[in-house]
């Protein structure tokens, strides 16, 4: 019999710990979660992964990494305990699902590219999950809302149902910050502070989904655009406060037109 592998001797050891960790007389906490109180844990690491990804340091995907799998042992005992399934049977049934969803690689089906190796998985999870009824389903509505706005827009497509290019995504953004303007303006006209009522609230939400379509049309990512703008605006906000403080000053008791010009300098030289 062949030795056991780092890998799995590595994997074994954390299914042990997790185990003992739950055992009468392990640790208190982890004997009292439950699925679903991870679920707010489950999903920071998850982000942090993505930030550790965005570091490009190995340390720091390593140590995140590991974060997210203790998470994925954790949910897999707490189900061994109640005899739903093992950490053996979650591994099993993705490595099982890589090789019918690859038989370009462990059959004889052919694939010319990448594009062919995309749609060949669709069919294949189409067929697998037949109690489909809309080719929507699948999307999970607990995704951050412009990933799931993506992701629909990406179901969608599949079935011919989206624009050609970004051309006609650009003329629906149009149309669609058409529609939001008359609706505010319509509102100022009765209301100087601007309650804003449903259909206002609709036209800006149709707005953000439209957006959404451009950026995929132009092979860029949603999340990761308005990330990088939030990521400029705190950039500058800071230098904004940083100089206001330098100045004696606070804030407050700032005009907006004096933060207005300190920012509109700072933008100048950044």
């Amino acid at each position: 019999m062949k030795d056991p592998t780092p890998s799995a001797q590595a994997v074994d050891r954390l299914l042990d710990l997790m185990a003992r960790l739950r055992a009468p007389d392990g640790c208190p906490w982890d004997r009292e979660q439950t699925p679903a109180s991870l679920k707010p844990q489950l999903l920071e690491e998850c982000y942090e992964v993505l930030e550790a990804v965005d570091s490009g340091s190995p340390e720091h995907l390593t140590e995140e990494l590991g974060d997210l799998l203790l998470h994925l042992v954790f949910q897999a005992q707490i189900a061994q305990e109640a005899g739903q399934f093992t950490f053996a049977d979650v591994a099993s049934g993705i490595a099982d699902k890589l090789v019918r969803r690859h038989p370009h690689v462990f059959g004889n089906e052919k694939v010319a590219d990448a594009a062919g190796t995309i749609a060949l998985w669709h069919e294949l999870k189409k067929a697998e999950k037949p109690e489909r009824a809309s080719v929507l389903d699948g999307v999970p509505r607990a995704l951050p809302a412009l990933m799931r706005a993506e992701a629909l827009q990406k179901k969608a497509r599949q079935v011919g149902f989206d624009w050609p290019d970004a051309h006609g995504a650009l003329a629906k953004v149009r149309e669609e910050l058409t529609e939001v303007t008359a609706e505010i303006e319509s509102g100022l006209a009765h209301d100087v502070k601007l309650t804003v009522n449903e259909k206002t609230s609709e036209e800006l939400g149709d707005l953000l989904f439209a957006i959404v379509n451009l950026t995929r049309h132009l092979k860029l990512d949603a999340e990761e655009l308005l990330n990088k703008a939030s990521d400029k605006f705190s950039h500058r906000f800071r230098a904004v406060e940083e100089r206001v403080k330098a100045q004696g000053k606070d804030m407050k008791n700032c005009s907006l037109e004096e933060l207005d010009a300190i920012w509109n300098e700072i933008k100048a030289k950044r």
